[in-house]
């Protein structure tokens, strides 16, 4: 059973940095497509940064130049989201999330960001 583990959140000051790390469990073969996503409270679930099957990186405007998203150098199904420059909207609870076949989702980390 393939499960994605998501560690990390917490609570930050503005401009605070914060590090959320998936680990995917169960796996026959990898994520050819990995992400990040985040809910604010009473928004839609947003995309926050992904890596195509190409290998290519995605971010949203929101967070480019503040997020960077990697993979772990040990265990290739277990990723990263380096968070620098927190800002109040960066809060809300961040899923990761991964496809092979189908969509695999985390259970969330929540993130707040507040001074």
């Amino acid at each position: 059973q393939v499960q994605l583990e998501e560690s990390g959140g917490g609570l930050a000051e503005p401009g605070g940095s914060l590090r959320l790390s998936c680990a995917a469990s169960g796996l026959i073969f990898s994520f050819n497509h990995m992400a990040w996503y985040r809910q604010a409270p009473g928004k839609q679930r947003e995309l926050v940064v992904e890596r195509t099957r190409d290998r290519t990186t995605n971010y949203a405007a929101a967070v480019r130049g503040r997020f960077t998203f990697s993979v772990d150098n040990a265990n290739k199904d277990t990723w990263h989201l380096q968070m620098n420059n927190l800002k109040p909207e960066d809060s809300g609870v961040y899923f990761c999330f991964g496809r092979q076949g189908r969509d695999y989702w985390g259970r969330g980390t929540q993130v707040t960001v507040s001074g």
